[in-house]
């Protein structure tokens, strides 16, 4: 397999490097999840989209992955989520998959949260995102309950930590 290097940065929250490949991520939940989603109503879908808004006060960080070129291959953030430490919107771009760049980026999230005092990392996902639950299964996060904001509007969530 041909792989090229990458890098990883750490940049700000409104990057616009950062802030096309969360419209990735957007674009490709929305496909994955329309059909689960298709009978809320529209007050149920805003408390939803609530309860997934990432604001940029609560960011500690977020991480861009970076082909030898330049271009955006992948992105993460953490975020504080009251006391809790979450890695949150992990994308990687369709042509960057399977070069280790889910890898670097969650490892660069779980490092920094280490560094930060967290006592572990916690995230959310879906069963409509089997190749990311295998990351994180792959990565040594294991299952735990659902957790808030994702308990009322998303109770079939797939939540997992990493113990530090």
């Amino acid at each position: 397999m041909n792989e090229r290097p990458f890098r990883i940065e750490q940049v700000d929250v409104d990057d616009p490097r950062a802030a096309t490949l969360r419209g990735i991520l957007d674009a490709d939940l929305d496909e994955r999840y329309r059909d689960a989603d298709a009978d809320d109503t529209p007050e149920f879908a805003a408390k939803r989209e609530t309860a997934l808004a990432v604001h940029a006060e609560q960011v500690v960080a977020t991480f861009v992955a970076l082909d030898a070129d330049g271009t955006p291959l992948g992105h993460v953030m953490l975020r504080r989520l009251g006391h809790e430490w979450e890695l949150k919107r992990l994308v990687v771009v369709a042509a960057a998959r399977r070069r280790g760049v889910g890898r670097a980026l969650t490892s660069a999230v779980v490092d920094l949260a280490r560094r930060g005092g967290a006592q572990r990392v916690i995230l959310q996902s879906g069963r409509m995102q089997p190749e990311s639950l295998r990351l994180y299964a792959a990565a040594g996060f294991t299952p735990i309950d659902v957790y808030e904001p994702y308990i009322e509007t998303m109770p079939r969530s797939l939540c997992f930590e990493y113990v530090l």
